[in-house]
């Protein structure tokens, strides 16, 4: 995968990974990924879902993240502070001394790609926490789609193509993608409640583009 698994699509140096984004203020919205320390610190399942539930909430303490989750305070609490320690949350503004929300930093990575190098292998296995995230999306879809306008349930689900394309095609593929997604993004960010219509609806877009095995006669 070269460029998404994101709901923020940003134009890349060549050879640069985009992992799993939301949208946030323009001070924060992209920070880069070197260490494979700090990458597999995301690549957690739980963290993963509080990362994108902070986000998407805004400011969110242990207690109201362990709620919504269905996991307890002090796990909540655990990772978040792990989210924290490696920069992907930080303490938020409050009013009192009792509450403690966090926030997110920033909202969309980018690690670099370079070989098979541990940074390399740290981007695999936070590759594979995202699409197993996208899969649980899926499944939950399924179990509710019955509750939403059929305009949804047309759309909504997995497209699947397989396409011959060169690395250029390939390349022009993904900033087409990137092109047509960022602006939505833009127009409605997430934590920007008062911006969303009375029917807008959060929308998991998860992509997953990778060269399969040649056939012998793809030669």
């Amino acid at each position: 995968m070269r460029a998404p698994i994101p709901s923020i699509c940003l134009t890349l140096p060549e050879g640069w990974q985009h992992t799993p984004s939301m949208s946030l203020e323009s001070r924060h919205t992209q920070r880069i990924l070197d260490d494979p320390v700090t990458i597999r610190a995301l690549a957690h399942p739980l963290r993963i879902k509080l990362h994108e539930l902070v986000g998407r909430q805004g400011p969110t303490t242990a207690a109201q993240a362990a709620r919504q989750l269905g996991v307890s305070q002090a796990l909540a609490s655990h990772h978040l502070r792990q989210l924290a320690k490696y920069g992907f949350v930080e303490p938020a503004d409050t009013t009192n001394n009792r509450d403690h929300p966090w926030q997110v930093t920033a909202t969309s990575y980018s690690a670099a790609r370079t070989g098979q190098d541990e940074a390399s292998a740290a981007v695999d296995v936070l590759d594979q926490m995202v699409a197993e995230r996208g899969v649980e999306h899926l499944a939950a879809w399924h179990r509710r789609r019955d509750q939403y306008d059929p305009r949804w349930q047309r759309n909504a689900g997995v497209a699947q193509s397989l396409v011959y394309l060169t690395v250029e095609e390939f390349t022009e593929l993904h900033e087409a993608l990137d092109a047509l997604i960022t602006p939505l993004v833009e127009r409605r960010r997430l934590g920007e409640h008062a911006a969303r219509p009375a029917d807008a609806q959060p929308v998991n877009l998860t992509f997953i583009s990778v060269p399969v095995e040649p056939t012998a006669t793809d030669g």
